[in-house]
């Protein structure tokens, strides 16, 4: 084995320094803390060890025992609050305060623009339940609710401001990351001064903080996407950071983070590599153990391939025309939910619908008289949004939009529960990074699901990134690294031996 061989034997173990000396061959490869690929002010923001987050995702499937798991191993991780029950997301909370006590972790606040109450009783719920930081999504302009969260608390001490909350806005748009990386438009904070959320302190206070404590760029990305390419986005959302604290003079920069398309390590390696402050994981997380999801589905991410993705009508924003990323492999609910947004589109009513579509839709759909569905449909909304539901009984274009939402919604119900039957109808939102995960666990330990934890999942990439920055710090050296010379498989089920950073062993 030659030099290089002999130096990727020795850079398993990231602590250890390696050296060769004398002669034009000279190289050397300093220890790695895998905790400073990223950013320490991150770290430290969020109690954790390591600057890598576990991505809200919806329904929950972003678990409690998904966040307990992150949070106590030093990660970061948000609980995914959406589509969920005021009732489930205050028992989800009031658990997390009790096993996690002292600890920061995030609350997903997602925008629903179908029912904008909802936003402000979460809110309402965060601050009577002391939830240190949220992680805002789906949100397509600057919005009130979040900077009431931002605001609550807000106080000087000595000459320092304090903020009680942290903020991570997901975005995928430079025009919308420019307003939560500036601080609160004054009209919305004498809103808040009005209403008797802030105080007048407060409101003085928010012109010298931004709205956003962190920013995560979000690429090609599972459920709500733009599928835009992290190579630009990325480095694009960073540069505007830098010009926010040019124009506004923080004391402190956000913080930016990327996401979407993260599988793999070398796509952690090249996030921290651009200077992003910390990474963000979504797709790949739905398919662990700690998944709030069923084992039907996490079989059908196992198997999912690049290609196995596409877009579809999203259910929250469906007359909007905003659509989601789902797997299409081995179901039939992207090529059903585009034809529900066709018809939806092409008719005014129900009654207009041509008998043929009729019968697809009580056949393949519904699985039941169209005015069947519709009366369960509008028992749903006259107890959630009563106004809605008695609107829709003399607007013919609204009532066909609600029972087509209400198939877009329950088909996430029937992956969530594992309802076979309706397999061909599941919606699994997810994006191409499990194609690249799936790829890299290959052949190796963490190819079936039920080995599969998200601990060892972000340790191994972590652990990865970290060895492949050793790798590119030899090759800007001079020296030929040869694939070949990995002496060890990847993933591992063992890494505290390589890297003591790591507190304890993983796998069974």
């Amino acid at each position: 084995m030659g030099a290089a061989g002999q130096a990727m034997q020795s850079l398993w173990n990231l602590g250890q320094k390696v050296t060769e000396e004398g002669g034009a061959g000279s190289w050397s490869s300093p220890p790695v803390v895998v905790k400073n690929l990223g950013s320490a002010a991150f770290c430290q923001a969020y109690g954790a060890q390591f600057p890598y987050m576990a991505g809200a995702m919806a329904r929950g499937i972003a678990s409690v025992e998904l966040v307990e798991a992150m949070t106590r191993a030093g990660l970061v991780a948000s609980f995914g609050a959406a589509g969920l029950s005021l009732g489930a997301v205050r028992a989800a909370v009031e658990r997390l305060n009790q096993s996690l006590a002292g600890r920061v972790y995030l609350v997903n606040l997602i925008h629903s623009p179908q029912e904008l109450a909802l936003e402000s009783q979460l809110v309402d719920l965060f601050l009577e339940l002391g939830v240190k930081g949220i992680e805002a999504s789906a949100f397509m302009d600057l919005s009130l609710e979040v900077v009431r969260f931002r605001l609550a608390g807000l106080r000087k001490v000595g000459e320092q401001v304090v903020s009680d909350h942290l903020v991570m806005v997901k975005v995928s748009r430079e025009e919308l990351a420019r307003k939560y990386l500036a601080p609160p438009p004054q009209a919305m904070v004498e809103a808040l001064v009005s209403k008797g959320a802030i105080t007048a302190e407060q409101a003085a206070l928010a012109a010298s903080i931004p709205v956003a404590t962190d920013i995560t760029a979000e690429a090609d990305s599972g459920g709500h996407t733009d599928n835009q390419p992290s190579l630009s986005l990325w480095p694009t959302i960073l540069s505007l950071s830098h010009e926010a604290m040019e124009q506004y003079g923080y004391p402190n920069k956000p913080r930016i983070g990327a996401a979407g398309g993260i599988g793999s390590p070398e796509a952690v390696y090249a996030a921290y590599a651009m200077g992003m402050d910390y990474v963000v994981t979504g797709s790949i997380n739905q398919a662990c153990r700690e998944a709030g999801t069923s084992d039907l589905v996490k079989e059908l991410l196992a198997k999912t391939r690049q290609g196995d993705v596409a877009m579809a009508p999203a259910a929250d924003m469906f007359e909007m025309g905003i659509q989601v990323q789902v797997i299409k492999n081995q179901t039939m609910f992207p090529m059903r939910a585009k034809r529900l947004w066709q018809w939806w589109r092409e008719f005014e009513s129900l009654d207009s619908l041509p008998e043929e579509v009729r019968l697809v839709l009580e056949d393949q759909y519904f699985r039941m008289p169209l005015s069947a569905a519709w009366q369960e449909v509008k028992a749903y909304f006259q107890s959630r949004q009563s106004s809605l539901a008695e609107k829709a009984t003399r607007d013919g274009k609204l009532k066909m939009a609600l029972l087509f939402r209400s198939y877009l919604g329950q088909s996430s119900h029937w992956a969530h529960n594992g309802e076979k039957d309706r397999q061909l109808d599941f919606q699994v939102w997810c994006g191409k990074a499990m194609g690249s995960f799936n790829q890299w666990c290959r052949g190796r330990f963490l190819e079936a699901p039920k080995d599969r934890k998200v601990v060892t999942v972000a340790f191994n990439l972590l652990f990865q990134a970290g060895f492949l920055h050793r790798v590119h710090g030899l090759r800007t050296q001079g020296v030929l690294v040869d694939p070949k010379d990995y002496p060890l498989p990847m993933p591992l089920q063992k890494i505290t031996q390589y890297a003591p950073e790591f507190q304890e062993d993983f796998g069974e």
